[in-house]
């Protein structure tokens, strides 16, 4: 295994400064013997309250730059663009990281069974019920989904860099889930789960409503064939 060649990160942020210190204090004790040489991409779209700053006071710690984002999509993108490693390892910056084995099994999960994409669990820190239940949730359907087609969410998406771009990356028009398009278009042998969890917050729930989040996993889940459904603007980044 190559410590400085393997893995690229590219972490789409806007406005996270009170988060995204807790996602790059987890990278720095990640236990990948790589990870001090691993280049990490702040894909920043045009943050005014300090994120880009609080990015490069890291600098010492992890090989980190920022380079300009926008929706999501778009940061994930022009970081994977850069990328010049195997394994390119997308994350959200509300994300953390407690298990500081995670990225190494990951690309040992990936460089062993040949996967394409690998993603992992997601737990919800200092949620209440119905936001552990909606996260619950959504780790059962990303298992269910290695029988249709491969689930998972940008929050922590390790692609084999060649295969993503064969893919076309992220779908810059799309409006919504643009990282279930993405994953859904991976073979299911060549889709992997990692055991263990990554840490997030509710703010979603809190910004939309534990009901509203719901009904739109499910219509995502009935529109798994109409890719034009995702082109719509379901509000979900207003």
């Amino acid at each position: 295994m190559s410590t400085q060649t393997e893995l690229t990160i590219v972490i789409p942020t806007k406005n996270e400064s009170l988060l995204l210190p807790l996602l790059l204090d987890s990278l720095v004790k990640q236990d990948y013997p790589g990870m001090r040489h691993t280049k990490v991409f702040v894909a920043d779209a045009g943050s005014t309250d300090g994120t880009q700053d609080i990015a490069l006071s890291y600098d010492p710690l992890l090989d980190i730059e920022v380079i300009p984002g926008g929706l999501p999509s778009i940061g994930r993108n022009a970081g994977a663009r850069l990328a010049q490693t195997k394994f390119v390892l997308f994350i959200d910056a509300d994300m953390e990281l407690r298990d500081k084995t995670l990225i190494r099994r990951s690309l040992e999960l990936a460089n062993k069974r040949n996967l394409h994409c690998v993603t992992t669990n997601i737990v919800c820190r200092n949620g209440g019920f119905r936001d552990d239940f909606l996260y619950l949730a959504n780790n059962i359907a990303q298992y269910g989904s290695l029988l249709v087609k491969p689930f998972s969410t940008g929050m922590y998406m390790l692609f084999e860099t060649a295969t993503f771009h064969n893919l076309g990356g992220f779908h810059e028009k799309a409006l919504y889930a643009e990282d279930y398009l993405l994953s859904k278009k991976v073979r299911n042998r060549n889709f992997g789960i990692v055991s263990g969890a990554i840490y997030t917050t509710n703010r979603r729930f809190r910004n939309m409503g534990h009901f509203t989040i719901a009904t739109m996993f499910l219509k995502t889940a009935l529109n798994t064939w109409n890719d034009s459904y995702f082109m719509r603007d379901q509000e979900y980044w207003t």
